[in-house]
């Protein structure tokens, strides 16, 4: 496979070859929920309660995926950084460790999932409605917590090292399964949602053993698990992973965390149907942003391999071309959400009385979406550059400080209902992401300067 150079080139040519294998990878591994949710959507007579069902757990489904970038986007920063120093030791050990932690909580989160599935769908808002499909799809789902973790975890490495081609491939190879499998499981078998479930879980099976061959056999940079003896020589490099990683796994895990207090709020003041309301617009919401994604991860490996290399005047352009790249995207995507709310909406489900709700919520939800892009410029750069305590701060200050508060204050002090909560979102991107952005525009210009 073809590996990137970081430390030569254009860095144009570096951000593209990085980001549009990664672009093609995100687009796809969307797939392994949204093509779930389209087909559920569409299963007779139960569709709009089964969606509903399946967003109930998706906040379960963040947090492994929260976990798994903890591990995965809290290594590969401080391995390129280690490869762009040289330290070839350093970088082997980062990647044992992250993957050594990685395989344990797997383990735990399995476990704890399936011993609590009940009680956790209960909190999260189930009801008598959606209870019966939800249960069946989340434990089937946790069965699979492994090679998921797996597959999204470990793929920053592939990148860091750059084979984004190979990593595009793993993503691919899972993508294709779920295509096929889920329509044979959900209508072919008749199994319904345990049929999506079961197509997913075998496709992230597929994903990860691709991961896990490339790692261990073709790699330059070789996995493995760490030995006894290495244990607690490892101890400040998790240490160092888990500080980096908290902010993404911060930012995923107050996603789960807001769509939960959503529910909650939406369950209350429109019921049922504003559930798979919100369901949809987060669909729409994972598809939109990966491009967004595909571009500021692409660059990171770039922008943390110079700046380990002492290449400061390479950090800077990786960082200027990543954010202009991601503006012109970022502004036709708003565009086309605000003129077509309804064909992005009808991807998902057919139900007009779904959609007479929807297109107005949608509009709400993504009215301030452009400074969510300082959002992720400001992260990317912080995390790139392993500045932790920022990068922690500014994941908290958007959702925890800002989200959560104004769900629950807009509808109930100020009476503004489901409405309430789709603006909470609008308001905390212009509070959140214009501030990020501006520490780190004054931060980050002062340290490469001097």
């Amino acid at each position: 496979m073809k590996q990137i150079d970081f430390e030569n080139g254009k860095i144009t040519d570096n951000i593209l070859k990085a980001a549009l294998p990664m672009l093609v990878a995100q687009i796809l591994s969307l797939l392994y929920n949204i093509v779930d949710r389209i087909y559920i959507a569409r299963i007779p007579d139960i569709g709009t309660t089964a969606l509903g069902a399946v967003g109930l757990c998706f906040p379960i489904i963040v947090i492994i995926t929260a976990f798994s970038n903890l591990f995965g986007s809290g290594g590969a920063p401080l391995f390129s950084i280690e490869r762009g120093k040289g330290d070839h030791e350093n970088a082997c050990q980062i990647m044992h460790t992250s993957f050594s932690m990685l395989t344990l909580c797997s383990i735990l989160l399995m476990l704890t999932g399936l011993i609590f599935a009940k009680p956790i769908l209960t909190l999260f808002g189930a009801g008598r409605e959606n209870f019966d499909y939800a249960c069946p799809y989340l434990m089937i789902y946790l069965l699979g917590t492994f090679p998921s973790m797996v597959a999204t975890g470990m793929n920053p490495f592939i990148n860091a090292q750059g084979y984004a081609t190979t990593g595009m491939i793993s993503v691919v190879i899972g993508a294709v399964a779920n295509l096929i499998l889920d329509p044979i499981f959900i209508f072919a078998f008749g199994m319904g949602i345990r049929g999506a479930a079961i197509a997913t879980v075998i496709s992230q099976i597929l994903s990860a053993a691709f991961v896990l061959h490339f790692l261990l056999c073709k790699a330059e940079y070789k996995v493995r698990l760490l030995h006894r003896e290495e244990i607690r020589a490892s101890s400040k490099y998790a240490k160092n992973i888990i500080s980096l990683g908290t902010a993404g796994f911060i930012m995923q895990l107050t996603n789960s965390l807001v769509t939960i207090c959503c529910n909650h709020v939406l369950s209350v003041t429109g019921g049922t149907l504003y559930i798979s309301v919100m369901t949809i617009i987060s669909s729409v919401r994972q598809v939109v942003e990966t491009p967004i994604y595909a571009i500021t991860e692409g660059s990171s490996p770039i922008i943390s391999y110079n700046y380990g290399a002492h290449r400061y005047k390479r950090v800077k352009q990786a960082a200027v071309t990543m954010g202009i790249m991601a503006l012109i995207y970022t502004l036709l995507a708003w565009l086309a959400i605000i003129l077509a709310p309804e064909f992005l909406i009808s991807i998902f489900s057919s139900d007009k009385s779904l959609l007479a709700d929807a297109v107005p919520a949608m509009k709400l939800y993504f009215g301030a979406f452009i400074f969510m892009l300082l959002q992720y410029i400001g992260q990317t750069i912080f995390k790139s550059l392993n500045k932790k305590k920022q990068a922690i701060f500014f994941s908290l200050l958007r959702k925890v400080i800002i989200v959560i508060p104004i769900t629950y204050l807009l509808p109930y002090a100020f009476h503004m209902g489901t409405d309430g909560v789709f603006l909470a979102e609008p308001i905390s991107n212009i509070i959140g992401g214009s501030l990020c952005f501006l520490v780190m525009i004054i931060s980050i210009r002062k340290e490469l300067r001097e």
